[in-house]
């Protein structure tokens, strides 16, 4: 591709883009594809000779696009909706072509030096602490992951050179995310060493219950090695009591990891900052600009107040990347298993300069008074439940019938192109599950899915 071919197919790119930014409802929210009928569309060989640039475009819209879920459209409503906006889109642009590598502070400083900058802002932006190191890592299941290699180092120094030990015990919540789990697997804790702490009637994990299941592992011979908490569990948004759960791992020495994926951000609008209380005494955390900042997948920030001990669980340094030591000097490498770092940081700060912290916490705002508008009409509603907290902007709730009947409304929803919705069981019930996270989904929007969802249960009733 020539400098000038690709200057018009950059152009013709950019424009689809900003068409598809302004009117993404276009397309139906959910892919009308089998599985396999892309693999069956597209050659069982790639080309031995190139092809000319508009067939590459020609193809991305004849057969790419069918097959796309669009979580840049206003009806996504499902897991954590998101946005991809323009200035994260032109950040990532901009990091494509640069094509940088941020491993050493060397290998590209704006990679290093951007990304501590962005940090910071965020950690004022949310109250969180100045002294805090940061990092940007894909997602959350690997910030997570990350955690529980600091903590079983804290926990256990040897395990470094020799493996881990099998009296490690990890500690979460029964609504905590899978990636906490998994995470354990990865690092060779097992998930029979993650013991699942009991809720509450608001799906929060209860601090009586994690002290007396600390206390019985280590009467046991067991060492509890980490705790992890949640501020926005995947399935209800609750909020556990971190201030609490902080109070028993001071006591007992263990590090407190939260994961704040989803529910993180919301503490740039001021008013829900409760949200991070405790989160202070916090070993480490993790919370993702790319689920409710607007920028584009991927881009989860990692914290520790403790980055000597991160440093010790994965700083090793071959003979070709040594450098001559300076405290200005990061080398992100040292803080991670990955070798190579993209230039995240870009598309955040982008995104961060053009909306402002104000801007960002009058979306934010918005979509949580849309949801608790929804929720109220739920409750006065004489068919539908509510069936867990409301706190930011996802709500949980069903229709007084049977499992198969509430999956029936899901299903007739998301078949009409205009939704996706997405359902969990709480409490071995069926349930449905709406999120508002992108920003062009307006009060119009969740009017009209409420509608479609009362008048598929109406159906139902006849």
């Amino acid at each position: 591709m020539t400098p000038e071919q690709f200057r018009q197919c950059g152009h013709q790119a950019i424009d689809w883009v900003a068409d598809y930014l302004a009117n993404p409802q276009r397309y139906p929210v959910l892919a009308r594809v089998q599985p396999g009928e892309l693999t069956d569309a597209l050659p069982a060989h790639g080309p031995e000779q190139g092809e000319p640039p508009e067939c590459l475009l020609a193809d991305f819209e004849r057969l790419i696009l069918p097959a796309v879920t669009h979580w840049n459209h206003p009806g996504f409503m499902a897991f954590f909706a998101n946005s991809g906006s323009a200035p994260g889109i032109l950040g990532e642009l901009l990091a494509s072509a640069l094509n940088g590598n941020g491993m050493l502070w060397k290998s590209c400083p704006a990679i290093v030096e951007l990304e501590q900058v962005t940090l910071r802002w965020l950690r004022q932006w949310t109250g969180l602490p100045e002294d805090w190191f940061g990092q940007i890592f894909d997602t959350a299941s690997v910030g997570s992951m990350h955690a529980l290699a600091a903590a079983r180092e804290a926990a256990d120094p040897n395990a470094r050179a020799k493996g881990t030990a099998s009296d490690l015990v990890v500690y979460t919540s029964e609504q905590a995310h899978s990636s906490i789990e998994k995470g354990a697997i990865a690092i060779g804790i097992g998930q029979e060493r993650v013991h699942k702490v009991p809720v509450d009637a608001e799906f929060r994990l209860r601090p009586d219950a994690l002290r007396e299941m600390i206390d019985r592992d280590l009467a046991a011979g067991l060492r509890p090695c980490a705790v992890a908490a949640t501020v926005g569990t995947t399935a209800t948004t609750s909020v556990d009591p971190v201030p609490a759960i902080a109070e028993i791992c001071r006591a007992r020495n263990i590090w407190l990891h939260v994961d704040a994926a989803y529910a993180g951000s919301a503490a740039v609008a001021e008013e829900f900052r409760w949200a991070l209380a405790g989160c202070e005494h916090a070993d480490s955390m993790v919370t993702n600009p790319h689920k409710w900042m607007l920028t584009p997948v991927d881009c989860s920030v990692f914290y520790t107040r403790r980055p000597d001990v991160l440093r010790r669980a994965f700083s090793l340094v071959p003979d070709y990347l040594a450098t001559a030591d300076d405290p200005r000097a990061v080398n992100l490498m040292d803080y991670g298993v990955a070798l190579g770092r993209r230039f995240r940081a870009l598309k955040l700060w982008f995104v961060m300069r053009s909306y402002g912290r104000e801007g960002i916490a009058a979306m934010i705002r918005e979509q949580i008074r849309i949801v608790q508008a929804l929720a109220a009409k739920i409750d006065a509603h004489p068919r539908f439940e509510r069936t867990a907290p409301t706190p930011f902007s996802t709500v949980c709730f069903r229709y007084q019938g049977t499992d198969d009947e509430n999956r029936q409304i899901q299903e007739r929803v998301n078949e009409t192109g205009e939704f996706f919705i997405s359902g969990t069981k709480l409490h071995g019930r069926f349930t449905l599950r709406l999120a508002i996270g992108n920003m062009a989904t307006a009060q119009s929007h969740v009017d009209r899915v409420w509608e479609l969802i009362q008048a598929e249960a109406a159906k139902l009733a006849r």
